[in-house]
């Protein structure tokens, strides 16, 4: 361990989709374990908050505090791989690794996580603790990919938990918004590294509908975008590619798609609606053409992950599966109704359902309607409507991303709530990891 460092004074932090931003008194650095747990135990014995930080890709005030923010940057080596007799492996890794260096070492060794969001950009600790998922009927979120957990309690613990060590607080400490301490180190299920065919088509949403069962059920990996004030929709089918399917995206056609299109035209577009918001239904049907249908294969990684450079606000709930068409067929009346422009197109994914206490997919087979909004236009009434929409079919707010709800409301949503609070007093009496956020959506521990 090397000789601990003082925390810098304070500093302005803003996360990415500047919704969030916050002056915390002291920012820490750690470069190990042992420092770590000397900051922890520092801001509890002085009755400071304190909440480590990522990447900054959560949309609400998961991050915020102002008292001492944790960068766990230099917890980001892979540190343990165990192989299993099938292939697949048991990787250790430092928490503070970014997911996009994680999926390059994991390839480097021959493996792959079974299932990824679309964004590469955020810390491992920050999207398992918020949620983050990817899409799938047979397959959950990342944290259900997480076997065992390093974490700096409170108290000044660290303790190794898993499913059959501590397993209460292993539960939190894998999807918890960070309330069971600090992450240190995270261990999970890696599968042989695979490739993906991927098919993207142009269809209607009224036809789409009408199907959207055999298409979740018959796909790996299905998703779709609605473009509103429009009928289309741009769908995506990820399956296990054969070893005698190659089929690799040009340069020049990812170049035009990925980055012409999906980035620099789109972000055109956005400016354009926000000076003119008029225009946005004329933009949508144009933008909803552009992108043709293309078949090619990848790695798993690569196909899984888009970049995404326009800056937006986002909004995502968990509705039970069968409810989906339902929920989206009301927002496409409601935007009807008012006209309100909104140029970033609707995303829905799927997850199959879970035991994780606080996984928005808990107890249910779970479709994931995602709402955007340009960050330099109005978003709230919008977004307000949909979560008026979903609250009829008890829908689940992600936990990274913009919501009104609160801790009353979401203790009827997760029926493992008061098992959270209990194992929040137990690790962390003092309160040391609290922030408004957390109070608003966790309420205070037993």
């Amino acid at each position: 361990m090397g000789a601990p460092r003082a925390g810098r004074p304070a500093g302005s932090w803003q996360n990415w989709a500047r919704t969030q931003s916050a002056a915390p008194r002291r920012v820490a650095r750690p470069r190990d374990v042992g420092e770590l747990v000397q900051e922890v135990g520092t801001a509890a014995a002085a009755g400071e908050r304190l909440r480590a930080v990522g990447a900054g890709h959560s949309f609400t005030g998961a991050a915020v505090t102002d008292g001492v923010q944790v960068h766990l940057d230099a917890l980001s080596g892979f540190e343990r791989v165990v192989t299993r007799p099938d292939g697949s492996a048991l990787v250790t890794v430092g928490a503070g690794i970014r997911l996009a260096a994680l999926n390059a070492g994991l390839a480097a060794r021959g493996l792959a996580l079974r299932n990824l969001g679309d964004i590469d950009a955020q810390s491992l600790a920050g999207a398992i603790s918020t949620g983050t998922h990817g899409t799938g009927a047979r397959l959950g979120g990342l944290a259900t990919q997480v076997v065992g957990c390093r974490v700096v309690t409170g108290t000044g613990d660290v303790l190794d938990v898993s499913p059959d060590r501590d397993r209460d607080v292993f539960e939190v400490a894998r999807l918890g918004l960070g309330t069971a301490g600090v992450l240190a180190s995270v261990t999970l299920e890696a599968v042989p590294s695979f490739r993906l065919l991927a098919r993207e088509e142009p269809s209607t949403l009224h036809e789409l509908l009408e199907r959207i069962d055999d298409l979740v059920d018959d796909n790996d990996h299905f998703e779709f975008f609605w473009f509103p004030h429009t009928d289309r929709v741009l769908t995506k089918r990820n399956n296990r590619a054969t070893e005698d399917e190659d089929r690799p995206l040009s340069p020049l056609r990812h170049l035009v798609d990925d980055e012409l299109l999906s980035n620099g035209l789109f972000s055109l577009t956005n400016r354009l609606a926000a000076a003119r918001p008029g225009v946005v239904p004329r933009l949508n049907s144009v933008a909803s053409r552009v992108l043709t249908a293309r078949t090619y294969t990848g790695a798993s990684a690569d196909v899984f992950v888009a970049r995404r450079r326009v800056r937006f606000r986002e909004m995502e709930y968990a509705v039970p599966r069968e409810h989906v068409p339902d929920v989206l067929r009301e927002i496409d009346a409601w935007l009807r109704s008012t006209g309100d422009p909104i140029p970033f197109p609707v995303e829905v994914r799927f997850a199959a359902a879970d035991d994780l206490w606080l996984s928005t997919a808990h107890g249910r087979a779970t479709g994931y309607v995602a709402v955007h909004q340009y960050y330099r236009m109005p978003h709230r009434r919008y977004f307000d409507a949909v979560e008026r929409i979903v609250a009829q079919v008890d829908g689940r707010p992600h936990w990274g991303k913009l919501h009104g709800l609160d801790h009353t409301r979401l203790a009827e949503l997760y029926p493992r709530m008061p098992d959270v609070r209990r194992v929040r007093a137990r690790v962390d009496p003092a309160g040391t990891f609290r922030n408004a956020y957390v109070d608003r959506v966790l309420g205070l521990p037993d």
